[in-house]
């Protein structure tokens, strides 16, 4: 809540702006994109707690478990960069659907923070942690 806020504070375009009830195309778009920022922010603190927690596997296991396989850490970040390339071709695909109108960063912003959330608690997940 308190990230949301700094976000908005920041980057707001018209200080009369709200995002509680936008109106206007340009303010559901905008609106919608500080969503995204603030789902992102939030998945890339639950990375660095998760890639930590594996780097530390990594570490305290070595070549002992992993039978010359990509360690733990090298694998979660094949597979995040595999989700990042997901997400945005996923969201680009719904805003296709109304492809070159004002609109489309609308349905596109609201399906980012969608995915990036649930990344999130899958990131957590997978080490214990309710994300």
């Amino acid at each position: 809540m308190i990230l949301s806020l700094l976000l908005l504070a920041e980057t707001v375009p018209n200080p009369d702006w709200d995002c509680d009830e936008p109106i206007t195309q340009q303010k559901m778009n905008w609106c919608a994109h500080q969503d995204f920022l603030v789902a992102d922010a939030e998945m890339n603190a639950q990375w660095k707690l998760t890639a930590s927690q594996l780097k530390d596997l990594d570490k305290a296991y070595g070549d002992a478990t992993n039978g010359g396989h990509p360690g733990y850490f090298e694998t979660l970040l094949e597979g995040q960069r595999a989700w990042l390339k997901y997400r945005d071709a996923h969201c680009a695909s719904h805003g296709k659907l109304i492809s070159g109108g004002s609109l489309e960063p609308l349905i596109i912003n609201r399906c980012k923070p969608r995915l990036t959330n649930l990344r999130s608690t899958e990131l957590g997940i997978l080490i214990g942690m309710d994300g």
